[in-house]
């Protein structure tokens, strides 16, 4: 068994949406269903703040407990799930761009950082998707931003 497994890796997308409007999609945890196919089932222990726990199942696998571990209104949260000796930390970012030539863009990043037993082999399954759920939540946002 290798433990100090390491697998990182970022993915983004750029939307015309406000970072405000962006991140009143993210902060409504039980709405992420709406938009996130790879959720069948969300739940949250409390307020959307540091230290705060919740419960998401994906289709046809075991629900997962996951806790806040840092949230910065607008610009960024960090989720942590544990299963056994494997610690999985996901970073979701929102970059206001500065371009004084364009409309004003913004970049939505998911990080994830695995660590611990198959870490190679888990995160890139656990991220699988990461494109399409950004991809919706782009287009999600930029309708309500219209």
């Amino acid at each position: 068994m290798d433990d100090g497994d390491v697998w990182r890796h970022e993915y983004a997308i750029e939307t015309s949406a406000a970072p405000e409007t962006i991140w009143s999609i993210l902060r409504d945890v039980p709405g992420w269903k709406t938009w996130n196919a790879g959720i069948e089932q969300i739940d949250i222990d409390g307020p959307f703040a540091a230290g705060t726990w919740f419960t998401m199942k994906p289709p046809g696998e075991e629900a997962l407990r996951s806790q806040l571990i840092e949230v910065r209104e607008n610009a960024c949260f960090i989720d942590e799930t544990r299963v056994g000796d494997l610690v999985i930390k996901v970073a979701h970012r929102i970059e206001a761009l500065v371009d004084s030539l364009g409309p004003k863009r913004t970049r939505i990043v998911y990080a994830v950082d695995a660590r611990g037993p198959q870490a190679s082999e888990i995160g890139p399954a656990v991220a699988s998707d990461f494109p399409d759920v950004l991809a919706s939540l782009a287009k999600l946002a930029e309708t309500r931003s219209a």
